[in-house]
C-alpha cells in the first residue's frame, strides 16, 4: 500500500514512539534509543504496516557546571488501520 493510499480517516490506532532524551532527569541509554528505533522500523515494515502521521521535535537545555548541553528527542506518531497483535 502506498502512503498516498492511506486515508487518515482509516486510522484506528496510533503508536507514539520517542527517540532520544525527552526527560533531562532520566537520560536514555544507547540501548533504549536503539530499541525505540527498532520498534519504529518494525512498525513501518511489518504487517499491518503503519504510516507516520505526525512528528514532534523537541529539545532541553541542561547546564552542567560551565557547560551547556542540548538534549534532543523526536517523537513519531505511527498510524495503523488496526492495532498490530505484536504490539504490547
Amino acid at each position: 500500500m502506498a502512503e498516498t493510499d492511506f486515508p487518515l480517516s482509516g486510522v484506528r490506532f496510533v503508536k507514539r514512539i520517542v527517540i532520544g532524551n525527552q526527560d533531562p532527569s532520566r537520560m536514555a541509554s544507547d540501548g533504549e534509543i536503539e530499541k525505540a528505533m527498532e520498534l519504529l522500523n518494525r512498525c513501518l515494515t511489518e504487517m499491518p504496516r503503519g504510516v507516520i502521521i505526525g512528528v514532534e521535535k523537541g529539545f532541553s537545555l541542561l547546564n552542567i557546571g560551565e557547560h551547556q548541553v542540548v538534549l534532543q528527542h523526536t517523537v513519531y506518531q505511527v498510524g495503523f488501520q488496526r492495532k498490530p497483535l505484536w504490539l504490547e
